[in-house]
């Protein structure tokens, strides 16, 4: 029996084990296996709503195993430590709950060929206090323990404007003060949402007693936010955040974070929540496997046909893959390349098993988009078509942002299902509240 092992289940891997395992659904020789560290997937540029509140995660979220059993794939819950590259075997750190008593101990899992997909992680780039002073937006759990820590922050503010005797009310209304590292698509999206989940908590309170303010402030060390699109839209971007009361503050390196905010080289930006969504890179536990090479980011160095640059039997994709261009430059840290690598990878493992020769990976860029929630959508698309941006926003530019969720849905669902989701989802959303509230 020849063991195809993806191991990741994000935007790309997902995709590769759904159609490995239609593929290979009717197979005696042939098992897919798909391991990830979570039980379910959610697509990662959601979790910025999971955070807000603005989406409900047990609506969106879709179980591997379940997923699995339908697209005729095994999954196996755990992490990886590292590769015998050796035995062939990927090996899985053992698994304790909340008290630290052992779930599973550490596993052995034989691989023939091994993709690995485990996707990025925050980049806190040693800046002292980062991980033990903010939020980072890296799966559901955490976009959960964000989202939960916002309402009791707010719930603690709004006693202050509530009258709760008859001789006493502060008339004045507290402000939760939310800072932001990192002005790239995560954060400018993040700010957005925050914004909107404001003004929505509002319309939930029949007077102002009980109003809090949010003030949210965007820190970005580069001269402006969403470097990947451009100037022009960056500038849009820009108006819309600070036209709904955003406070952006570009060229603003942060030093030192603590629990009272942000030190900069100029000053102390005070926050009483604080977020790091500034730059990526692959977990550490990638640049310690033995005989692969990685990068500072501890990204895997990859050949064009996206094997390993060691190994011919590990591919990798997604974040975790360090890719060059042709052009200069690598592939960057997108949704949308992480699927073109999965369908690669795809076809090049169909080659590998029959002996033929291996195709090279080609980046098409279909241009970028960043939703400001409900304010405004910017961006530029087919650039990969025809050479150049055709910037868009609006509603326009909103449709077609919906669509690259539709699309992700479409790889994992097929057609017919990925409609009636879409179905689904307008009933969810005409019945159920706008926003999140426990």
């Amino acid at each position: 029996m020849e063991n195809i092992v993806i191991v990741g289940g994000g935007a790309g891997g997902l995709a590769l084990a759904t159609q490995l395992g239609n593929k290979f659904k009717r197979s005696k020789t042939t098992k897919i296996i798909l391991i990830d560290k979570n039980p379910s997937h959610i697509w990662k540029p959601l979790l910025h709503e999971v955070a807000a509140g603005s989406i409900d995660s047990t609506f969106d979220e879709l179980s591997y195993r379940y997923h699995g059993k339908n697209k005729h794939f095994n999954f196996v819950l755990g992490s990886l430590e590292t590769i015998d590259r050796e035995k062939k075997k990927l090996v899985l750190a053992e698994r304790v709950d909340e008290n630290n008593e052992l779930i599973t101990p550490k596993q052995y899992v034989d691989y023939d060929y091994a993709v690995i997909a485990i996707g990025g992680i925050s980049n806190d780039f040693g800046v002292p206090g980062a991980k033990d002073f903010c939020y980072f937006l890296e799966d559901k759990n955490q976009a959960e323990r964000f989202h939960q820590h916002l309402l009791n922050q707010t719930d603690r503010l709004s006693c202050k404007s509530i009258k709760l005797d008859s001789n006493t009310q502060d008339q004045s209304t507290p402000i939760l003060r939310i800072g932001i590292v990192g002005g790239g698509a995560t954060g400018v999206e993040l700010a957005a949402e925050l914004q909107h989940t404001a003004q929505g908590l509002y319309g939930y309170q029949r007077e102002s007693a009980g109003r809090v303010d949010y003030k949210i402030t965007l820190i970005e060390a580069g001269p402006r936010i969403l470097p990947a699109l451009s100037e022009k839209l960056s500038k849009a971007a820009q108006r819309t955040l600070e036209k709904i009361g955003i406070e952006v503050r570009c060229d603003t390196g942060v030093k030192r974070c603590s629990k009272d905010g942000f030190e900069t080289d100029n000053d102390t930006i005070e926050c009483d929540i604080r977020v790091w969504a500034a730059g990526i890179k692959a977990p550490p536990q990638l640049a310690k496997i033995d005989g692969l090479e990685s990068n500072k980011r501890n990204q895997l160095l990859v050949e064009p046909t996206l094997l390993s640059s060691n190994d011919d039997h590990i591919f990798v994709i997604g974040d975790c893959a360090s890719c060059a261009l042709p052009e200069g430059g690598f592939v960057p840290p997108r949704a949308q390349a992480a699927h073109q690598m999965a369908s690669l990878v795809y076809k090049n493992l169909l080659r590998s098993k029959r002996r033929k020769t291996l195709k090279d990976f080609r980046y098409k860029d279909y241009g970028s988009l960043v939703s400001l929630s409900n304010f405004n959508t910017v961006g530029g698309l087919m650039s990969g078509f025809i050479g150049s941006e055709m910037r868009i926003g609006g509603p326009i530019a909103r449709l077609a942002y919906l669509s690259l969720y539709r699309m992700h849905l479409l790889a994992i669902h097929g057609l017919y299902n990925s409609l009636l989701i879409a179905v689904a989802g307008r009933i969810h959303r005409a019945i159920k509240p706008k926003l999140k509230l426990h």
